[in-house]
């Protein structure tokens, strides 16, 4: 009996990842923030390594207008960025969006680096063209009034998918600057 229980405690603990309070909001925008502690770096140094990952990110992301470094100064470099988050992809059914965010990266001191994501956006439920698409922000889709059901014990199926992908995708970002600044 207890065989048959632990699939489902896995799902019920991946899951709670998702709930209350995993999509952050700073008066109001989503927010997501990481500070990170470096040692054995100047300051310069961890510049350049979020500047490589920042620049990484570009490149990866969509190669039109949207996706491009906005700021590079002295010790922070700022991007706005539009990738293909995909949910599912069948062969005749590739349900995905464009993921559009703001990333900031900073080198505060010789021992401390910050990134901060917001501005988060999805177009979704477009045609083939990229026409006839749904905007949402973040606030109003992923946030946890949004997403989640009042007793906070269930994301809703349509947003959900969006707040699950989010949460993944900015923790793999947020990793990236973390294996960059080792």
């Amino acid at each position: 009996m207890f065989m048959m229980a632990l699939p489902l405690m896995a799902i019920a603990q991946t899951e709670s990842k998702y709930l209350r309070g995993a999509v952050p909001e700073e008066d109001g925008i989503v927010t997501f923030t990481k500070a990170f502690d470096v040692a054995g770096k100047s300051q310069a140094d961890i510049y350049a390594a979020l500047q490589s990952v920042v620049k990484e990110l570009v490149a990866n992301g969509r190669q039109d207008l949207r996706t491009r470094i906005i700021s590079d100064e002295a010790s922070t470099i700022v991007a706005r960025v539009e990738e293909i988050m995909t949910f599912k992809k069948k062969v005749l059914n590739w349900d995905h969006t464009y993921f559009r965010y703001l990333v900031t990266a900073e080198a505060i001191s010789p021992t401390q680096a910050k990134v901060v994501i917001k501005g988060i956006s999805y177009y979704y439920g477009f045609d083939q063209e990229g026409n006839n698409g749904e905007e949402y922000k973040a606030e109003e889709w992923i946030s946890d009034k949004a997403a989640i059901n009042k007793a906070g014990t269930k994301l809703f199926p349509r947003s959900g998918k969006f707040r699950t992908k989010t949460i993944d995708r900015v923790e793999e970002i947020f990793n990236s600057f973390s294996s960059a600044l080792q």
